[in-house]
């Protein structure tokens, strides 16, 4: 059976333009990008990137159906993720200013790899959204008939598609010059990613199946 290139490259084209809406995802980023540095960026997208992977998983064994269609399931789910949300925005609020690093420090810069990409990973992981996105996404896009190990390679391609798109947003952002910019904000910073992450949470609170 030959790749279906048609039905990739629309499945890609939708699963782009979905990705380059900023959200909670881009929120994490940009965060960890002016807060910590390039290296937490990273690791960070790489979370998310993995988390788009678990998505795609469980939307092709069916689980999302049972999902998208339990209430009580998504409620849970939704709950879970806007409490996650709230997590991150008293965080941010409590976090002193961002502020450059003294040279040659390094100090827990791969002790707190995980924990950027962990970050990362739950975001994505706990928004109810990207659970009916992916069910509606390969509904309508992916012929019953395409293999498995096609569809394999649909949500592998769409993982790397993502971590490429942070990567870049985490170079972008921690250039000296844009980093320094956010500096200058001292603590509006972290009350504006705050307040940011707070929204999200109202958002996901109110977010309902379909």
């Amino acid at each position: 059976m030959d790749f279906p290139r048609l039905e990739f490259a629309g499945l890609m084209l939708a699963f782009g333009i979905n990705a380059v809406i900023p959200g909670a995802d881009f929120a994490m980023v940009l965060r960890q990008s002016i807060a910590h540095d390039r290296r937490a960026a990273l690791f960070t997208s790489a979370g998310i990137a993995t988390s788009i992977s678990v998505h795609g998983s469980y939307t092709l064994l069916g689980v999302g159906v049972i999902v998208g269609q339990s209430l009580l399931l998504f409620n849970i789910l939704k709950w879970l993720g806007a409490a996650y949300l709230v997590w991150l925005a008293i965080s941010a609020l409590r976090s002193p200013p961002p502020k450059a690093p003294e040279a040659g420090d390094l100090s827990g810069a791969k002790r707190g790899d995980l924990a950027a990409f962990a970050l990362g990973f739950l975001t994505n992981l706990l928004n109810p959204k990207a659970v009916l996105f992916f069910l509606a996404l390969f509904t309508s896009l992916v012929s019953v008939h395409t293999g498995g190990d096609v569809k394999v390679i649909y949500v592998l391609a769409m993982s790397l598609m993502l971590f490429a798109r942070f990567a870049l947003v985490s170079v972008f952002f921690t250039t000296p010059s844009v980093r320094q910019g956010f500096f200058r904000f001292g603590r509006w910073f972290n009350r504006v990613t705050g307040i940011t992450f707070i929204l999200l949470a109202v958002r996901v609170a109110f977010a309902q199946q379909h």
